[in-house]
């Protein structure tokens, strides 16, 4: 059982810059997709699940780190973040950076502020806690990936494959016959 021990002082300064702290890194992880002003903007979570989801696993992931939390309470606000980046265009690397980035962002939060640099030479054990974080999501990385595959290759066993990447009839015909995007059929051009 691992546990985050962090002190009362440092505790009371998470608390105290946590909207700060939250902002510049639900912002970082959000800028690391494609369309990130769309993430930031909608906060409807029917039309923007993606931004919602990691803002709302991103916070509980904060609010756990603040406290001695046990590393399994971690589990499902890590899953909620990293299922999703994990069936998106990212690398291994770039799915769990968003974790590992929480200790440039604090570290940041704080040296803006007089009163908290001090602080900052007690951030080993939080830094610590951080780098099991993103381990752990890591684990979950590597299995939301095997279970793509898994799925992956009982499509392909069980045929469904052909009717989820086989191409659409019309845009074949369209292709066989040479017509271009935009171009009418030969009977139709005079």
């Amino acid at each position: 059982m691992v546990v985050v021990i962090v002190t009362m002082e440092l505790a009371e300064a998470l608390a105290g810059k946590k909207q700060a702290i939250l902002s510049l890194w639900i912002e970082r992880t959000l800028d690391s997709y494609a369309a990130p002003g769309f993430f930031k903007s909608a906060k409807d979570p029917f039309a923007n699940p993606v931004g919602s989801n990691i803002t709302a696993g991103l916070t509980a992931l904060f609010d756990l780190l603040r406290t001695d939390a046990d590393i399994q309470t971690f589990a499902k606000p890590l899953d909620q973040v990293v299922r999703i980046r994990s069936v998106q265009d990212f690398t291994p690397a770039q799915a769990v950076a968003p974790f590992l980035e929480l200790k440039w962002v604090i570290k940041q939060v704080f040296s803006g502020d007089r009163e908290l640099r001090p602080l900052l030479s007690q951030l080993d054990a939080l830094d610590c806690a951080i780098d099991r974080m993103a381990l752990a999501a890591f684990d979950i990385y590597a299995e939301c990936r095997e279970q793509l595959y898994r799925n992956r290759i009982r499509e392909l066993k069980s045929g469904s494959a052909i009717l989820t990447d086989a191409a659409c009839p019309s845009a074949l015909l369209r292709r066989e016959s040479g017509m271009e995007s935009g171009q009418r059929p030969n009977h139709e051009r005079a």
